[in-house]
């Protein structure tokens, strides 16, 4: 179902979640409402100041958004973002994005700018255009979903920014001492494209966002523009081998270490090879959660309809 195409006069039902980013949030109030008042737009804010209550905020501004054919916007980061989509697929209503986060990987890949005036002014006059989403046993990814290693660092990483704040150097650093400590790995089964393939791997990575692995050097991130995931999981490894995989990201080259298997794919199953393990901790865009194995990942059937620049338009958000 897309959403109207003529939703320029639409009203706007905007989920703020305030812990997102470390800009003011009273700024961000002052700029939605100065260019809502300068486009006679209408819009709600449902704020979220207590991150318990972020489902129930976007439920009711989903419910809200539905009954008057309006427009859904996440304000935060990919976390808030994933939440709200996870609640619009399928709803007939479009997507809207103020990027507020630490890394706004899916704001940027789809040109969204991460100044809040650049952004507020794509959200006003741009188009939904159908963007693909990733699932995993039915949880909705924009940007990755991941287990063992890579997921433990981002559990481990709201740990430093609750003690150090939010920035990609804290970040950055709690990815260090998390990926240098040991890790017991895993043994999968992996099917996909009607073959199985018996993996160990200390991580399994799935990504949806070309942006982030062109960052990170993997080969055809445009994969995932063509209708595919990219799965990436790293053979068993040292420390020390460890570390050197994480520069091979970091120069843009990780697709070139011999520690690297990948492949893309429209759907794969994911099973433990140890029956006892029936549980895993899942990573969604940067949220943790157990997920019931096995673990499967597929392309959605129906597109999330994002408010986004045309693709003529420059990318300056990308950089």
């Amino acid at each position: 179902m897309s959403p109207c195409r003529s939703h320029e006069r639409s009203p706007l039902f905007i989920v703020f979640n305030v812990h997102s980013g470390r800009g003011s949030a009273q700024a961000l109030r002052d700029a939605i409402a100065a260019a809502c008042a300068a486009q006679e737009r209408a819009y709600r804010l449902f704020e979220v100041t207590r991150l318990h209550r972020l489902p129930e905020r976007i439920r009711e501004a989903v419910d809200a958004a539905r009954a008057e054919a309006g427009v859904v916007v996440a304000a935060g980061g990919d976390g808030t973002i994933n939440a709200v989509a996870q609640a619009l697929l399928g709803s007939g209503c479009a997507l809207g994005v103020l990027p507020k986060g630490t890394f706004n990987y899916f704001s940027r890949t789809h040109a969204i700018p991460t100044d809040t005036g650049e952004a507020l002014r794509v959200l006003l006059g741009a188009r939904p255009v159908p963007v693909q989403v990733g699932l995993v046993n039915e949880r909705v990814f924009l940007v990755n979903a991941s287990l063992g290693l890579y997921a433990r660092v981002l559990e481990d990483r709201e740990v430093y920014k609750s003690r150090y704040g939010r920035s990609r150097w804290v970040a950055l650093w709690s990815a260090v001492v998390t990926a240098m400590r040991r890790h017991p790995g895993w043994d999968l089964h992996i099917r996909w494209r009607g073959e199985e393939h018996l993996v160990r791997t200390p991580t399994l990575f799935v990504g949806n966002n070309a942006l982030q692995l062109q960052q990170v050097g993997m080969p055809r991130p445009e994969a995932v523009e063509q209708g595919e995931l990219t799965a990436i999981a790293l053979r068993p490894t040292g420390r020390l081998a460890l570390f050197a995989l994480m520069l091979h990201g970091a120069l843009s080259r990780l697709g070139d270490a011999d520690n690297v298997m990948h492949a893309s794919f429209r759907s794969m199953s994911v099973s433990p090879v140890q029956r006892r393990r029936r549980r895993a901790k899942v990573a969604t865009d940067g949220e943790v959660q157990r997920m019931d194995m096995p673990l499967h990942f597929r392309v959605a059937p129906e597109p999330l309809w994002l408010i986004k620049p045309e693709s003529g338009e420059r990318e300056d958000a990308r950089r």
